[in-house]
């Protein structure tokens, strides 16, 4: 099995619906499937109408793909330039957060919020396809993303064009809602079990943590991306 197809229904739809897409090489769809990929797009060259069951042959097994899967190129990386650092704009990093689950949550939080886009990692960060892509639901082709090899190099090219290097880490200082003033802020995410790297906490311009008045100091960090979005989001309202 090739690792660069997508599954699932909004996965797919959000493929055939960006234009930035190369045209799909296979794409496997159920009757009922077919019929509206036809109203909606036409019908594509590669669209293969087949059952369920020959669809998951394709697929790593227990992948949930409602009746349709695809096989197409990957997206083209966004450069670090493309992103504008203008009033209120939010931009997310993810410092070896490798869990495809976890990363796709944090796409379909990041294109919810309207943040600019999310850096990954080349070398340990999953590809955008696959069970990533259907976590993420349709978000992999509504958000802009680029991979770096440095994460330091890239928070120092980004802190130069006027972003401001936001890490999240339990032991800083003050609280995300007290650091958030509505200048372009990268907020940086470390892994669940690392939390940021020392180096890349190094390169940020401040440490901040998520106030949990609770007393339980613990969130997934596809949650605590999502309230950091939020937070982010409260100050450009």
């Amino acid at each position: 099995m090739s690792d660069d197809w997508l599954w699932g229904w909004h996965a797919v739809e959000a493929a055939l619906s960006n234009p930035k897409r190369q045209p799909p090489m296979r794409l496997l769809a159920t009757p009922d499937r077919a019929q509206e990929i036809e109203q909606r797009f036409g019908r594509p060259k590669a669209l293969e109408v087949v059952e369920g069951a020959r669809i998951g042959q394709s697929l790593p097994p227990g992948a949930v793909h409602q009746g349709v899967a695809m096989r197409i190129p990957p997206l083209e990386d966004w450069g670090l330039e493309d992103f504008q650092p203008g009033p209120g704009a939010v931009l997310l990093m993810l410092d070896q957060v490798t869990d495809p689950q976890n990363v796709g949550a944090i796409l379909r939080s990041a294109a919810a919020f309207g943040a600019q886009g999310v850096i990954l990692q080349d070398r340990h960060a999953p590809k955008l396809t696959g069970a990533l892509a259907k976590a993420a639901v349709g978000a992999v082709d509504r958000i802009p993303t680029a991979r770096v090899t440095n994460l330091s190099r890239a928070i120092e090219t980004l802190t130069e064009r006027g972003w401001r290097a936001v890490g999240l880490a339990g032991s800083g200082q003050r609280t995300l809602d007290q650091v958030m003033d509505g200048s372009p802020v990268l907020l940086i995410m470390g892994s669940e079990g690392e939390g940021l790297r020392r180096l890349v906490a190094e390169h940020c311009d401040e440490l901040a943590r998520i106030a949990m008045p609770g007393g339980f100091e613990s969130l997934n960090v596809s949650a605590a991306a999502a309230v950091a979005l939020y937070e982010a989001t409260r100050v450009r309202l």
